[in-house]
């Protein structure tokens, strides 16, 4: 038995399968959920020694004969967070995540020392936001003076546990294009958006690697730490949705991942630059070597589970009380920024439930317009990506509502595509793993393309595809309207 380990940091727990893939098969897993710090400020923050119980967690549940067959590891983790350390490798401040919006100011300050808007897409081919590393490097610097003077890595959630397994310091261009220092077009770190910051922070910023090439490999501690062989390799890792893609097999084009979780993401991979960052498509890099232009909400399945716990139901309830009610339930409209929002940039946008009259008022139709949002909130990419030449053929859908029938028919209808479900419903975790195998066989001298092994390793569940139908296309299409025009009008009671 060869085990490759792929490693999935998601925003509530780490996820760790244990893939064989001589048998093709998933021979464990585990899952260990990390706490969250949430303030109305919106402040939203981890602690390092947390992820470092996790994962000791995660692999404590695997018997030894299982670890002892792992031959390589693979990193996934959520795009985004800042992790600061000092020499020593130890946290100075808590690790602030994708979904903080506590920086809108300095994504000002940042955009105005880099003559605008423009200048910054020129050199991240993305907008300065709250939810990116870069304004959290100078929250640190301005609001934590002391620990930002001792600071010596600046990580990425996924860097660290790399971190924790070999040592090194280093990352690749899939989650670097999406801390705001980084051009993913010319794969470059910008020293004029570090300038911005800080006189020093280019030369902290690490060495970027190929995807394909090891972070490094498991040293000693690590090993007696985690159970796993020392000396074996720890492949680049990368971004939750980067990972997410090799694991839904969006490795080519055409092809389109929905994740719908804490945050929504659509995203399909490009073997060219794409991106409309006004318009909410970040032009960040895959972690194959290739380009993934993404747009992200940060209230995807927020909306059902507040209006859930809201009418006090379970999920299937809930699902029923929604699919009773019609497509574009009845004229209701759900703004569902409970977080503030990225897209659009409304980092002080608050929920908002529209549309209501005495002739609608029903549970029924607010659940249903809770499901729609999330996939409204990813339409919006859909148009763009099309008029920038992307031709969409399918989607793959992921995350914790993509075990719901009802959410997968609406994905559908509303994006007018068919919709297909991955054997493994954890993608991030597979794409760490298969990234790992990626990095064995061409450490071992029998090197394949990314591609391939996806093709090998990574299927769907053909029988449950889910077809788009015509007359609730339509009725979305209508529906879709009401809903922009809502925003629109509401949009600047936030800015």
């Amino acid at each position: 038995m060869r085990i490759v380990a792929g490693i999935d940091m998601g925003t509530q727990s780490i996820k760790t399968v244990l893939y064989d893939w001589e048998s093709k098969k998933i021979v464990a897993k585990s899952q260990v959920p990390v706490d969250i710090i949430a303030e109305n400020d919106g402040t939203r923050e981890q602690k390092t020694e947390w992820y470092d119980k996790a994962l000791a967690e995660c692999f404590a549940a695997f018997t030894p004969e299982q670890k002892a067959c792992v031959s390589a590891v693979g990193v996934s983790g959520h795009q985004h967070g800042f992790v600061p350390l000092d020499e020593n490798g130890k946290a100075l401040y808590n690790v602030k995540l994708w979904n903080d919006t506590t920086t809108a100011e300095e994504c000002r300050l940042i955009t105005e020392a880099a003559g605008g808007e423009d200048a910054v897409i020129a050199e991240t081919c993305n907008l300065m936001l709250p939810g990116f590393t870069a304004p959290k490097i100078l929250w640190l610097k301005r609001h934590k003076k002391e620990a930002f003077d001792k600071l010596r890595y600046i990580m990425l959630p996924h860097n660290y546990l790399n971190y924790l397994l070999c040592g090194a310091y280093n990352t690749e261009s899939g989650d670097a294009s999406g801390m705001a220092v980084y051009n993913g077009a010319k794969k470059q770190w910008s020293e004029k958006i570090c300038g911005c910051i800080d006189s020093r922070l280019y030369s902290l910023l690490p060495p970027v690697i190929d995807s394909d090439a090891p972070c490094g490999y498991v040293t000693e501690k690590a090993a007696a730490t985690f159970g796993i062989p020392k000396g074996i390799p720890v492949s680049s890792g990368g971004g939750d949705n980067m990972m997410s893609a090799i694991g839904t097999g969006t490795v080519r084009d055409g092809f389109l991942t929905i994740s719908l979780g804490t945050s929504g993401t659509l995203f399909g991979y490009s073997d060219s630059p794409v991106a409309d960052p006004r318009r909410g498509v970040s032009g960040f890099n895959s972690s194959t070597g290739g380009y993934l232009p993404l747009l992200c909400t940060m209230n995807c399945t927020v909306a059902t589970e507040e209006t859930r716990t809201l009418f006090d139901l379970g999920v299937k309830d809930f699902d029923s009380l929604a699919a009773g009610a019609a497509p574009g339930a009845d004229g209701i409209v759900f703004l569902p920024f409970f977080n503030g929002e990225r897209t659009p940039n409304l980092p002080k946008g608050r929920a908002c439930i529209c549309g209501v009259s005495a002739a609608n008022c029903s549970r029924g139709n607010i659940a249903r317009a809770a499901m729609e949002s999330a996939i409204f909130g990813m339409r919006q990419a859909l148009d763009v990506f099309r008029e920038l030449g992307f031709s969409p053929r399918e989607i793959r859908l992921t995350g914790g509502g993509s075990k719901s029938p009802l959410w997968r028919q609406i994905t559908a209808d509303i994006m007018q595509l068919p919709v297909k479900l991955p054997d493994n419903d954890e993608a991030a975790a597979m794409g760490g793993a298969i990234q790992a195998l990626w990095c064995l066989k061409k450490l071992e001298g029998s090197p394949a393309a990314i591609s391939d092994l996806v093709a090998e390793h990574i299927s769907v569940k053909e029988n449950e595809t889910v077809m788009p139908d015509t007359a609730a296309g339509k009725a979305y299409d209508k529906a879709f309207e009401i809903y922009t025009s809502y925003l629109n009008s509401l949009s600047p009671m936030w800015v």
